[in-house]
């Protein structure tokens, strides 16, 4: 239904003659063969919709690498995928073992006994989450060199956390609309620094 609501409204629009593209995400996925399977349920309606309206148009379809064994199986589920966006919210929850939506009882103890040196769910915690982040784009570019990459979720309104998924090569973010401004900077900053540190080489 979601597909078919999508690929519907692309269609309306490529009539118009605006260029599409649109990009299918889908969420949580662990297994190669879980990515296949909704994979091709978005194919399929794909090209449904496109013989109907009788017109034709690009779309990907493409993963939230929003649990470990996500990450660690990149190199599998890549080769469907088109694209990663990190789902770090989830990430940080699935990788830590903590539900957002509790921590408030245990932050400050955490915090002040330096467990936790920033809260994990406003600045990515790059040690942990990040190293899964790291080895999912290494294996995700050996199976597609030009896969495309990103981050969807609160960290991406975050400096540091911008700064760290810069570094990764990471091409987009999507955050809250009031985090924009701030990822825009966070963003244009990390590639100044980068552009010096290679002139400086």
């Amino acid at each position: 239904m979601q597909a078919r609501a999508i690929f519907e409204a692309a269609a309306d629009v490529a009539k118009t003659k605006i260029k599409v593209k649109p990009e299918v995400m889908i969420p949580l996925v662990g297994f190669k063969k879980e990515f296949d399977l909704q994979a091709e349920i978005v194919h399929r309606v794909a090209k449904e919709v496109m013989s109907e309206k009788k017109i034709k148009f690009d779309y990907q379809v493409g993963t939230m690498i929003e649990v470990p064994r996500g990450a660690l199986t990149a190199d599998e589920i890549s080769q469907g995928a088109e694209f990663f966006s990190f789902g770090t919210n989830d990430l940080t929850q699935t990788a830590l073992g903590i539900s957002r939506d509790d921590m408030g009882s245990f932050l400050m103890p955490y915090t002040e006994n330096e467990v936790f040196k920033k809260n994990p769910f406003a600045t990515l915690d790059a040690t942990g989450v990040g190293q899964l982040m790291e080895i999912a784009v290494a294996k995700g570019r050996k199976t597609r060199p030009d896969i495309k990459l990103g981050i969807c979720g609160e960290h991406g309104g975050d400096p540091d956390s911008v700064v760290f998924c810069h570094k990764l090569g990471l091409a987009y973010v999507s955050c809250s609309p009031y985090r924009v401004p701030v990822a825009r900077l966070a963003a244009a900053q990390a590639n100044i620094e980068e552009k010096r540190a290679t002139k400086k080489k």
